[in-house]
């Protein structure tokens, strides 16, 4: 009876060391979030802020682009027939965000090396150095001349940019507009990984015949008015990691690890217990 006892208060002894200790670890490993990942500091906390926004440029026709041009009329066969190109594809690489692999890409209308496009009806237009809106308006004046009441509808079909580096989904996707902010961009390619420099994502961009690479802070107001806020056609995006990055272990590990200790502990002293136990017996 008197070893039984013994037994009983030392087992009761080491199961309370081990939630002691599993408590105490757990405490410890919660910290609050570093500063450096941080968006959009400001050093003062004046809300609502006014900050200076960046306008987007105007993206202009050029050879090479493969252009979208839906036209809606009350006549469906000539519907059809215009819009022959965009319903008909050809297996290629997919640029939409969240996917992977080869999948069907509208034909769409390519501009030709001397700045027209060729579509039935209206034969060739000349389209190079015109904004989409300017396209619209001269594609539909000249299908007014065969149809009534055309609506037309153009698009940037083969505009992209690329996201490389700490992000939560490398790749490359459609540019679908000309507001299309870095902020949209990162967040597509699933936002940066806790090992991505925030203060230093570099932005590689044609201009001007020349590549130029930009620097944007995102820990920093001042990106709503960088040059560099509204992505461009063939824009690569990349964010740096940080020196505490140690591959090649991945992020997940070390958290999940720290938050299964404490389960950890209880089973090896759980453990200890009964090996004790029986070893006494």
């Amino acid at each position: 009876m008197y070893k039984y006892s013994v037994c009983t208060s030392v087992l009761m002894r080491l199961l309370l060391s081990g939630l002691l200790i599993s408590q105490f670890i757990a405490c410890t490993t919660i910290k609050p979030a570093p500063p450096e990942l941080e968006y959009f500091v400001s050093k003062d906390s004046i809300y609502p802020a006014y900050l200076d926004t960046a306008t987007p440029q105007l993206t202009k026709i050029q050879k090479g682009d493969i252009l979208g041009i839906i036209v809606s009329s009350l006549n469906k066969e000539s519907n059809d027939i215009l819009n022959f190109y965009n319903v008909s594809s050809l297996p290629l690489a997919t640029f939409t965000p969240g996917s992977a692999g080869a999948t069907n890409q509208p034909l769409g209308y390519p501009v030709d090396s001397l700045g027209n496009v060729s579509m039935p009806l209206i034969g060739k237009q000349k389209l190079e150095g015109l904004s989409l809106q300017q396209a619209e308006e001269k594609i539909r004046a000249k299908v007014e001349e065969t149809l009534k009441e055309p609506a037309v509808n153009i698009r940037f079909m083969n505009h992209k940019f690329t996201v490389l580096g700490e992000v939560g989904q490398v790749g490359t996707f459609n540019l679908l507009n000309d507001r299309t902010t870095l902020i949209e961009a990162i967040t597509a390619a699933g936002d940066l990984t806790i090992y991505g420099k925030r203060d230093n994502i570099k932005v590689i961009r044609v201009h001007d015949g020349k590549r130029q690479i930009g620097q944007v802070s995102l820990r920093n107001r001042d990106v709503f008015g960088s040059p560099y806020f509204y992505v461009r056609n063939d824009d690569i995006i990349y964010v740096e990691p940080t020196k505490n990055k140690v591959l090649p272990v991945a992020p997940e590990q070390p958290s999940l690890f720290v938050q299964r200790t404490p389960l950890y502990l209880s089973i090896v002293s759980t453990l200890l217990s009964l090996a004790f136990i029986v070893t006494r017996f």
